[in-house]
């Protein structure tokens, strides 16, 4: 069964301090289904989506955003900002050292925010 990016939307991350199982792969596949913007990293142990901002200031902005809805969570992604307005933003459960739960619902208040990309 599909989970959808709606599900995610009601949920609120959980605490994770280790000592529980990374996801399994199956379960990945499975939830990175419900999201459309976010990509499986080569070895499985994080997910990735990259916009290219239509400037600076807009992927400041994006940032920005992303750290407000972070801290509510307390749930933190690794965020990279490159020449000027390329930004990927990579999320893993580090306590863990792979994916959880948590990674897909903050992907899903992410993919939520209003972006102004740069059109090609």
């Amino acid at each position: 069964m599909k989970t959808t990016a709606r599900q995610w939307l009601k949920k609120k991350c959980l605490p994770c301090e280790g000592g529980v199982a990374a996801l399994k792969p199956a379960e990945i596949v499975r939830y990175l289904r419900g999201l459309r913007d976010w990509r499986l990293s080569g070895d499985g142990k994080f997910i990735r989506t990259e916009y290219r901002m239509k400037h600076f200031a807009e992927a400041i902005r994006l940032i920005n955003r992303c750290a407000v809805i972070a801290e509510k969570e307390g749930h933190h992604p690794d965020i990279h900002l490159t020449g000027y307005r390329n930004l990927r933003i990579d999320l893993s459960t580090h306590a863990i050292g792979g994916l959880s739960e948590n990674d897909f619902i903050l992907a899903a208040k992410i993919e939520q925010i209003p972006k102004k990309l740069k059109q090609s």
